[in-house]
């Protein structure tokens, strides 16, 4: 399976504007999506085919990873997408609305078949039953990542979309703790408001708490605000390595919890810390 690399932002642009996917190179993204699903109309779906299998590969060129989300499994067009929208050069596919382990069967089929057996797939975790059973989900061979879709996942619940989030608190943490327990990263949720920069920065902050890697973009502008945003801070490294040095030196002596600057520091702690140089290393 091929390999993908960091995931902090997943920028999205439709299959049908090329002028876009033209400029994709060039966002900075982590990786970006040429979308044959959502953004691309039903009588345009073989227009958007064709605009993804040509011009990912010039995309990829740029050094840009670069994946194609296909249409859902249960739609008329998922094979045709399998067959005419994807190459070579693509590190991984998008399916969305993924809900049993027999999608995922047909999923590894038709990429076996079509001669793309060396492509992973992230998916979109998105409806009820997406999010009642994403562990075993995200557990199949094929996943290499996910996301948790918010504006579907509220949409199948019958419920009311805030900005609080509120009403998929309980979704958002059930899909990091698959992803977690799968091994696999995890992408966190749009923000339909591309203009809203300071509920982006929120909702990033948010996210990385829970365990998320990263973030859907759906504007250029979202971009280097997830990939602020799923680092960490200047700050918070210098403090992790105070630390780690205040801990280590304390665990050398036989004392398994310390005072901190006024905060009581153990093994999970120290563990946390570690996990924030880690995240610094990572290229």
């Amino acid at each position: 399976m091929r390999q993908i690399g960091r995931l902090r932002s997943l920028l999205f642009a439709p299959a049908v504007r090329p002028d876009f996917l033209e400029k994709l190179s060039g966002r900075n993204a982590d990786a970006v999506v040429i979308d044959c699903e959502d953004a691309t109309p039903a009588n345009a779906k073989a227009d958007g085919r064709r605009n993804a299998r040509q011009l990912a590969p010039s995309i990829a060129a740029g050094g840009t990873q670069v994946t194609v989300r296909v249409n859902a499994t249960a739609t008329a067009w998922f094979d045709d997408d399998i067959r005419g929208a994807l190459t070579e050069e693509l590190v991984a596919i998008i399916v969305p609305k993924i809900e049993t382990i027999a999608e995922l069967d047909r999923i590894d089929e038709a990429l076996t078949t079509a001669g793309f057996g060396f492509l992973g797939v992230i998916a979109g975790i998105e409806t009820a039953l997406g999010v009642a059973d994403a562990r075993p989900l995200l557990n199949h061979s094929r996943v290499v990542a996910a996301y948790f879709g918010a504006e579907d996942f509220v949409a199948d619940m019958g419920g009311v979309r805030t900005e609080t989030n509120h009403e998929v608190a309980y979704a958002r943490s059930a899909v990091a703790l698959a992803g977690r327990l799968a091994g696999v990263p995890v992408l966190d949720q749009i923000v339909a408001d591309f203009r809203d920069d300071e509920r982006f920065v929120r909702e990033c902050a948010e996210a990385r708490s829970l365990g998320y890697a990263g973030k859907l973009c759906i504007h250029p502008g979202q971009v280097e605000i997830a990939n602020r945003g799923f680092i960490p801070s200047d700050a918070e490294v210098d403090r992790a390595h105070r630390l780690l040095a205040a801990y280590e030196e304390a665990s050398a002596a036989g004392v398994a919890a310390i005072d901190f600057e006024g905060q009581m520091v153990d093994e999970p702690l120290a563990a946390q810390a570690r996990r924030v140089i880690s995240l610094t290393d990572v290229a």
